[in-house]
């Protein structure tokens, strides 16, 4: 059952668009990871469906919660679904953490907010909260500042905030990026073992593949505002089919690799302001054609696995030869 739909979702900042009609579709339970590099709408997209853009921001479209209608919904009626509906974890807890408030205050007022729980019963739960993301001696260090916790600390307790509203979908928007590797895997473990116990969707927002397979069921890869390619978790991982999304993982090192060069994707994502006309990833693809730099792919069902790609000439598997129809 689809929890929340995404329609051409478009967002223009100053004129310049920097999302192209994203589709996506998240069901109740799931976990979909968005994957690509810095600057590929990821972040943005969900900014855009919570309505946590500035005002300069042009945002089109429709995010569908069920029923509710989000995109040009009156504020009130958004607010009330941020938060207690659908909760954000933001990947700098050092910014989104007040400094001159007591980590217990902080987290009381979401719950105030979301659940109108005050006093005792608001400390209470807060203590709750704290233990179940794995704070030690919660009781006691609920009353500390966000500096006497360390980083990946501090990460736990913006995922309690994210929880105290008893949300229906959590966004994780790179919550591991700035922390060191054993405690990504704590962190990851975390959200795994709260989503199976809460029954909660997720949206995990990342460039490390590796943390969402960790984690995810399905995972959409975004390049330039698009996104380029879909699918499960085991598809993608074992015949991905977008250049793009080849790159990545031709990107990542490999243990047993030695002294051997890492294959980087070589160039940048566009520039909004001057994207190519065709393909947005033609200038760094090794497969592109004329008809690439001419023609922008339409995102389509895969035949040989379930999944969609946007690509002319997309990677696909012995027994099939997919390819995407030329525009006349």
């Amino acid at each position: 059952m689809t929890f929340v739909s995404i329609r051409d979702l478009r967002v223009a900042f100053d004129g310049v668009p920097v999302l192209h009609g994203i589709n996506l579709r998240i069901g109740r339970g799931e976990a979909v990871g968005l994957v690509g590099e810095s600057g590929c709408g990821k972040s943005v997209t969900w900014l855009a469906a919570l309505g946590l853009l500035p005002g300069k921001a042009r945002v089109t479209g429709s995010v569908m919660l069920e029923r509710q209608e989000l995109i040009g919904a009156p504020r009130a009626s958004v607010e009330a679904v941020r938060g207690a509906r659908i909760a954000m974890i933001f990947q700098d807890p050092s910014s989104s953490l007040n400094p001159v408030h007591r980590i217990g205050r902080q987290i009381g007022e979401s719950l105030r907010l979301h659940r109108g729980l005050r006093g005792s019963a608001a400390r209470a739960e807060a203590v709750r909260l704290l233990d179940m993301v794995g704070i030690p001696s919660a009781r006691t260090r609920i009353d500390l500042y966000p500096h006497e916790f360390s980083g990946g600390q501090c990460q736990r307790v913006m995922i309690a905030m994210a929880l105290a509203g008893a949300p229906d979908l959590l966004i994780a928007d790179e919550p591991t990026t700035a922390l060191d590797a054993t405690i990504q895997a704590q962190i990851l473990d975390l959200l795994s073992g709260l989503r199976r116990e809460t029954g909660m969707a997720m949206v995990f927002i990342s460039h490390d593949l590796g943390a969402v397979s960790a984690v995810c069921d399905r995972t959409a890869v975004m390049y330039a505002g698009r996104i380029v390619e879909e699918g499960d978790i085991a598809t993608l991982f074992s015949a991905p089919a977008h250049p793009y999304t080849r790159g990545l993982f031709a990107a990542i090192p490999e243990i047993e690799a030695g002294r051997a060069r890492l294959q980087p994707i070589e160039g940048t994502v566009p520039d909004p302001r001057d994207l190519p006309p065709g393909c947005a990833y033609s200038p760094r693809c090794a497969r592109a054609s004329d008809i690439c730099g001419r023609y922008r792919p339409d995102l389509k069902p895969r035949r040989e696995a379930v999944g969609e790609v946007a690509c002319f000439h997309p990677f696909a598997s012995a027994n099939s030869t997919l390819r995407q129809e030329v525009p006349a």
